[in-house]
Parts: C-alpha cells; structure tokens; sequence
C-alpha cells in the first residue's frame, strides 16, 4: 500500500498531516488462530487536537476492487500497533452485530 494512500485516508478522517515512523508488522490471535496479519504504518500527526500519533493500513474489500483504510488513533488504550489492530477487530465484530 502506497505511504500516500494511507496519508491521505489520515487527511480525510483526521483532518491533519501526518509523516511515517516506521512500518511495524503484527499477527494478532484469537484461541491461538490468528485473525489478522499485516504491516501497520505508524505515522506522527501534526494538527490533531488530541493524537500526536496513528496507526494505518489497509485491506482489500471482500467481492470489491476497493479498499478499505483504517486509522486508529495514538489514544489510551491504543498504546501500540497490535493494540490499534486489537481496537479495530473489536469495532469491526460491532459493527457486524
């Protein structure tokens, strides 16, 4: 995934500029089978009222040739790339239900 896609989904969402860190890779595992894997990029944020720091990926969409950008915030309890991956899961399960 292009690092402009992702800042632009930030721009979108947050309405504010942000410049990568580093790219950080997780597995995340539920009852030892793991749920999701991929690279998240961690950007710092200038502009944001209340993050000085996201986390960003993105993912194919099912039966699509779209994708679909997440940015979680650099906010309690998201303290780190796993648990911004661990926060989306949680929100996407809630929204499924």
């Amino acid at each position: 995934m292009p690092i402009e896609a992702l800042k632009q989904a930030i721009r979108d969402l947050h309405g504010c500029d942000a410049t990568r860190v580093e790219s950080v890779e997780v597995t995340e595992s539920f009852e030892g089978e793991p749920v999701w894997e991929g690279h998240v990029q961690v950007f710092d944020l200038r502009g944001h009222p209340t993050a000085n720091r996201c986390y960003a990926w993105s993912h194919a969409v099912e039966g699509s040739e779209k994708r679909r950008f997440v940015v979680v915030l650099h906010q309690p309890p998201v303290d780190s790339p796993a648990a911004a991956v661990r926060a989306a899961i949680v929100q996407q399960h809630c929204e499924q239900q």
